[in-house]
């Protein structure tokens, strides 16, 4: 069945597939709730939560740097065990989060240790899979980290009916749960560390920052970035308060993302292949454009018209989503030397974590200022996102290389 869908054979690497489930799934399970939670168990306001969490984002984001030196030193694997340990414990700590200083505190602690997990995920990725496969597997996990995240978020909306503060811990306590798990199952993964030949330092920081080429890279996964968070961010906000359509609308563009992930990723890596990875990044882009012009048109239009719209916008947007994520995962990962492997995509990381600390700010911001703003300023983001891509493969010839499903 997965073959059929364009995703690879799991075959030995069945246990590394099933963690991820499980920490998306727990994941999934709680980001949901996130601030409700507090509401129910503090007694802080709706803007002391929302510092909290601010402020622990700001605070760990250096932590990318830390993570991708570990990550070298110590091996992908065991940072991802480290991880979930570190997540583990920071997500059980939330059962006696009361005061403004607790919340920040416990949310550093799982911040740190999701940055441990994610910065090493595309390490273990790289060195379990051969070059030629690298798209589809990045496709795979991705679709399946989609499909983790709906489980989770349905079983939070179980949560969400009962509204109760004995509900909303027992969330607190199965995403804890499904970190031992996901640690328990990672313990059979091998370790893939690069053999190096004497025990001199290898290098540092200095050699990726001095690595133009691939700055130039990270700045271009910055638009993809931008991008992404924009479903998470600015759509519910734009459909439900900006054009005050149906709240369901909102429920069935997560579904509409989703489903289309879920089924769609290996298909769409299926299509790309030949095809080479600058015009398909640019593709991205183009497709997230796309989709905001038909998000201003949806305001133009009556309601049940708009709804349409809105669906049409969606699925043309998570286009631009299957298109863009494997072949951006895949591109970091191999114009990466081995052995620095950890702190380039450690580089990469530290553009999703600045993406998620500003983007909340930003598409607020934008959206208070007018009904279209905040899509004009995307999409000048996107066409100067898609025009840059295309000039990568005269810099990093990674770039310039064709799409594989091996």
């Amino acid at each position: 069945m997965l073959e059929r869908l364009g995703f690879p054979r799991v075959g030995t690497h069945r246990r590394f597939v099933s963690a991820i489930v499980a920490d998306t799934i727990g994941s999934g399970l709680f980001l949901p709730v996130t601030i409700l939670y507090f509401l129910k168990v503090t007694d802080l306001t709706l803007v002391q939560i929302g510092a909290a969490l601010s402020l622990s984002a700001l605070a760990t984001l250096p932590a990318a740097f830390v993570v991708g030196s570990l990550v070298d030193r110590l091996g992908g694997r065991r940072m991802m065990l480290i991880g979930n340990v570190v997540q583990g414990v920071g997500m059980l700590a939330y059962l006696w989060a009361e005061a403004f200083w607790s919340v920040a505190l416990f949310t550093v602690l799982l911040n740190l240790g999701r940055q441990a997990f994610w910065g090493s995920f595309g390490n273990v990725v790289t060195a379990i899979t051969r070059p030629g496969e690298r798209e589809t597997w990045f496709g795979f996990l991705q679709a399946l980290r989609n499909l983790g995240y709906a489980v989770g978020g349905i079983l939070a909306g179980i949560a969400l009916q009962i509204d109760t503060e004995a509900a909303f811990k027992v969330v607190v306590i199965a995403n804890t749960a499904s970190f031992v798990l996901a640690y328990v199952l990672l313990l059979d993964v091998p370790d893939h560390r690069v053999a190096r030949a004497d025990e001199t330092p290898i290098e540092g920081w200095g050699v990726v920052l001095r690595d133009r080429a691939y700055l130039r890279f990270v700045l271009a996964q910055l638009a993809l970035v931008i991008g992404i968070m924009v479903l998470n961010f600015a759509l519910p906000v734009y459909a439900a308060k900006t054009l005050g359509l149906p709240g369901w609308l909102v429920g069935a563009i997560f579904t509409l993302n989703t489903v289309m992930i879920g089924l769609g990723q290996g298909l769409t890596v299926r299509w790309m292949t030949g095809r080479v990875r600058a015009r398909m990044m640019a593709l991205n882009q183009g497709l997230f454009v796309a989709s905001y012009a038909v998000f201003v048109l949806a305001g133009w239009l009556p309601v049940w018209l708009a709804v349409a719209a809105m669906l049409l916008g969606a699925a043309i947007y998570t286009g631009g989503e299957l298109v863009g994520g494997p072949v951006f995962s895949a591109t970091a990962a191999e114009a990466a030397p081995d052995h620095l492997r950890g702190r380039y995509l450690g580089l990469v990381q530290l553009m999703w974590a600045i993406g998620g600390t500003i983007a909340p700010v930003a598409f607020t911001f934008l959206l208070g200022h007018g009904t279209n703003t905040i899509w004009w300023a995307l999409g000048l983001v996107a066409l100067g996102g898609a025009a840059y891509s295309l000039t990568l493969p005269r810099v990093l010839p990674t770039a310039g290389e064709k799409v594989a499903a091996g």
